[in-house]
């Protein structure tokens, strides 16, 4: 038997568009065993879509492995519990891909690195700034450059996060549709000096400097305004300590004085029930450590 565990993400993290994502200490944790086929079964969040579907990423993700190593898909048996909620903003997808490809690699011997693992991992992800930081932990900068990703990783201290999921309809289709096709230069150059400035609080653990500088023109203006309270959300969060829009959302987060946890949660949630949207909050802290086997 083999028992994974890999944590919940945060991209974008205000100005960081596409670029920057945190791993945090919400996990999915999966086992594999051997088996005559290939089955899949899940418990916790998402329990009931998933468990409805025959197919879904990371079996996808497991087969992927073997196949790219010339072998047989051998039957397994995966179990998983889900701590990440789905269509969150927290990386559900991303921890599922590389749950499925770091569990067939381990199974097969490891006869692929870190790297091919993190370049499989985006092709099926789409973009690298969630399964970056699934995959190494920590702070994950990351960019394309040709069929190459460059990366580089941070270690954060011990911070706290607060973040509320609205429940609400949110597919990533319809995150990406509100964005518009161009920007103006004084918005590219606004998110630009603030997306290392953010990577430069966050690896300090500066939250003055964090909650001066995660403001972005990019994104989330656009996304924030289409989702019911979203902006109301982020103006609560944004009075305790330095909020964003989590990924593409519908979760919005705060980086806040550990003292302050529950207020900036109440708070929040309050935003979000003044205009009748029932949610979910959770606390949480940075991940150093990326996937990893029991």
């Amino acid at each position: 038997m083999l028992k994974i565990r890999v944590p919940a993400t945060s991209a974008n993290l205000g100005p960081g568009f596409d670029c920057l994502g945190l791993a945090l200490d919400l996990w999915n944790e999966v086992t594999f065993n051997d088996d005559d086929k290939v089955t899949y079964h899940v418990t916790g969040e998402g329990a009931d879509p998933l468990n409805a579907i025959p197919k879904n990423l990371l079996t996808a993700a497991y087969g992927r492995i073997y196949e790219v190593c010339g072998q047989k898909l051998a039957g397994v048996k995966i179990e998983a519990h889900n701590q990440i909620l789905l269509s969150s903003g927290l990386g559900s997808s991303a921890a599922a891909i590389v749950a499925g490809l770091f569990g067939a690699n381990e199974r097969l011997g490891r006869p692929l690195d870190e790297n091919a693992l993190l370049k499989i991992a985006a092709e099926m992800e789409g973009h690298p700034d969630n399964v970056a930081p699934a995959l190494l932990g920590g702070l994950v900068v990351s960019v394309l450059r040709a069929a190459e990703i460059i990366t580089r990783r941070f270690e954060v201290p011990t911070l706290t996060v607060v973040g509320v999921k609205p429940d609400v309809d949110w597919p990533t289709r319809v995150a990406r549709a509100v964005l518009p096709k161009s920007v103006s230069r004084a918005d590219a150059v606004f998110n630009l000096g603030r997306t290392a400035l953010v990577v430069e609080a966050l690896r300090n653990g500066d939250l003055t400097l964090l909650a001066a500088v995660m403001d972005d023109r990019l994104h989330q203006p656009y996304r924030l305004s289409h989702i019911p309270g979203g902006e109301a959300v982020y103006l609560a969060a944004k009075h305790f300590g330095a909020a964003a829009l989590s990924g593409a959302g519908p979760s919005v987060i705060a980086f806040v004085p550990s003292h302050l946890t529950e207020l900036a949660r109440a708070a929040m949630l309050d935003a979000f029930k003044q205009v009748g949207v029932e949610a979910r909050s959770f606390v949480t802290s940075p991940s150093n450590q990326g996937v990893y086997i029991v």
